[in-house]
């Protein structure tokens, strides 16, 4: 994906990030909802050259989406494909990878929120691993005269109970909905996509009240600064702590709560 494609899908990335922190481990359902819509776009050309026309009014697409969308996925999903189909897209099939892009970097960020983010990587890899040495069961994957359903399952028996929810989940969807790669070529790209997501420095933010998207922002712009390095902003809220942030980068805690200026406080005063 290129030129302003590529723009598009950024932006919609670090306009959904807070969603998927807001959401937590159920980020893997956004995920799932928005690999849905990549099936209704793939399953209709007249869909997506509406919904791609830069002749069309911004807010005419969006309504068309909004309408299709509403009451079959999550509110979230279908508001960030409103605001996907209003901007413009170098080719009609990009809007669909974008969303597939999006409906992955959920999935991955709903492993990140249980915590399993990187046995999804570690199985992604030994996956691919045995695929390579298996010819047969390559072909199975990959066999166009199966339905999906069925390839689906196949990955199912196999690997049920074996693997990670999240990984199970991943590898179904590549094997039920190639969209013209390969079940390993797709593997390697999912394990690359978590490998980068590791890779970013997990800050947990406990807030007194619930913190806006824009402060969020603004917070994880703060924190990418002083650590200089991109960082996922996990944050919970804590009606106790009375006001104030307490934030957790790693082992190094800055902790701004009324409640802790109080305990120093109070520890002053006894001292």
């Amino acid at each position: 994906m290129r030129g302003s494609s590529k723009v598009n899908l950024d932006a919609a990335m670090d306009r959904f990030a807070p969603v998927l922190t807001d959401a937590g481990a159920q980020a893997s359902e956004l995920g799932r909802d928005l690999y849905t819509v990549v099936d209704v776009l793939d399953s209709s050309g007249s869909l997506r050259r509406a919904l791609t026309d830069p002749a069309a009014a911004a807010d005419a697409k969006s309504t068309l989406s909004t309408r299709l969308l509403t009451g079959k996925v999550d509110d979230r999903v279908t508001a960030l494909v409103a605001g996907l189909v209003r901007s413009r897209w170098s080719t009609e099939r990009d809007l669909g990878n974008a969303v597939e892009d999006l409906a992955l970097d959920a999935v991955l960020a709903g492993a990140q929120h249980e915590g399993v983010l990187e046995k999804v990587e570690d199985e992604i890899f030994r996956l691919d691993r045995i695929l390579v040495g298996q010819r047969g069961l390559r072909q199975a994957l990959a066999d166009a005269s199966a339905t999906a359903e069925a390839r689906s399952a196949l990955v199912g028996t196999l690997l049920s109970g074996k693997v990670t929810d999240r990984t199970l989940q991943l590898v179904q969807r590549v094997a039920a909905r190639p969209r013209g790669r390969s079940v390993n070529a797709s593997l390697v790209e999912i394990g690359s996509r978590a490998a980068a997501r590791r890779a970013r420095l997990v800050a947990s933010v406990t807030a007194a009240s619930v913190l806006s998207t824009k402060q969020q922002k603004r917070l994880s712009t703060v924190l990418e600064r002083l650590y200089q390095r991109p960082l996922q902003l996990n944050v919970a809220v804590d009606p106790s702590m009375l006001g104030g942030l307490r934030i957790q980068v790693g082992s190094e805690v800055v902790d701004g709560t009324i409640l802790a200026r109080l305990d120093e406080a109070r520890r002053r005063l006894a001292g």
